[in-house]
């Protein structure tokens, strides 16, 4: 699989991704949004949080959307940016709000777990080809999509099934599934994802939204069921992550252990280290590791997006050997730039951070 577009000259950036950016407020303390008496304001969106990883990346990324004409639009467009990411293809709506959405401080997996979305009508909402300018999107070696865009309104919906459509020129797509029901109505989202998922040329899905959406056990029934795209990234979550290739071709990589913080953000982690890989051209399984990497970044951060690790100090450790690998450790603080050296020094042992 490789990233790059019939173009006639070379792209402008390196992944463009689309989709709505909200302001999130998170929790000053664990506790029910009913009883918790302060939030602190941050950002959040699948997309945007894949483009900022990779912008600190190394990577030229522009993200596309539509923000209000107020101030949380402002504050969106000034921290997206702040990262290094294009933003001057997002168009701000005067008559529609920045969506916003507070959460809890506790595990999105967990049963106490509450989020309030305040997106309803929002001037993402509004994306369509009318409203963006389909050419930037498609200006790029990788156009990285996911699930939650058409589930916003018929309009996104038409617009990622136009993006996800096969014909000449299109850059490499990118679909991550990102099932949430709580945005469908009714049963309509399962049918509505598959068909992108089937359009794209590389597709990220977990082993538990592909069972809850499609009634699919087990990552070859998910292959079966997607035999279109080129690779199609099967993930287990503690237990790894596969890669299925139209060649035939699967390759497994478990994930490192991990000393968790919070599991937001760690998907669009781990798709943005695969991406990173592939824009690179290394193998499939440095590509993989990648992913688990940049994911155990996320993990070991309470926030949505952490800083990746030094692109050197992620190579040493994803050039691990098999044994090195399955030993290895990581905590918080284990991305900082002082920790490269002495982790480079032992990479033939395990990594552990405090």
């Amino acid at each position: 699989m490789t990233a790059t577009g019939p173009h006639s000259a070379p792209p402008a950036v390196d992944v463009v991704a689309l989709g709505e950016s909200m302001v999130t407020f998170l929790p000053t303390r664990p506790g029910r949004l009913a009883d918790v008496p302060a939030f602190e304001r941050g950002i959040g969106g699948a997309e945007s949080n894949l483009a900022c990883a990779l912008a600190a990346a190394g990577h030229t990324v522009r993200w596309v959307s539509r923000v209000g004409a107020d101030g949380f639009g402002d504050h969106l467009l000034e921290a997206i940016g702040a990262y290094g990411v294009d933003v001057s293809a997002v168009r701000r709506d005067p008559a529609r709000p920045t969506g916003v959405y507070f959460r809890t401080a506790g595990d999105r997996s967990g049963d106490a777990h509450e989020v309030a979305y305040y997106r309803a009508g929002s001037a993402a909402s509004a994306m369509s080809a009318d409203t963006l300018d389909t050419d930037v999107l498609r200006d790029c070696r990788i156009l990285h999509l996911t699930g939650i865009t058409p589930a916003l309104s018929a309009d996104c919906r038409d617009l990622v099934r136009e993006l996800t459509a096969r014909r000449p020129g299109r850059p490499l797509v990118s679909f991550d599934v990102n099932h949430r029901p709580e945005l469908w109505a009714g049963t309509e989202g399962p049918r509505a994802l598959l068909e992108p998922a089937r359009g794209a040329d590389l597709v990220f899905v977990g082993e538990d939204e592909a069972r809850a959406a499609w009634g699919l056990d087990g990552a070859r029934a998910i292959r079966e069921a997607l035999p279109e795209p080129e690779t199609l990234v099967v993930k287990r979550g503690a237990d790894g992550a596969t890669a299925y290739g139209r060649d035939g071709s699967e390759v497994t990589v478990g994930a490192p252990a991990v000393d968790v913080l919070a599991h937001v953000g760690a998907g669009d982690a781990f798709a943005a280290g695969f991406l990173s890989a592939t824009l690179r051209g290394l193998p499939v399984r440095e590509r993989l590791r990648h992913g688990h990497l940049m994911a155990a970044a996320a993990l070991t951060v309470p926030g949505d997006l952490a800083a990746p690790p030094a692109r050197d100090h992620a190579d040493r450790l994803a050039a691990l050997d098999e044994e090195a690998w399955g030993r290895l450790r990581l905590g918080p603080g284990w991305t900082r730039e002082d920790r490269t050296r002495e982790d480079a020094g032992r990479a033939e042992e395990e990594v552990r951070e405090p």
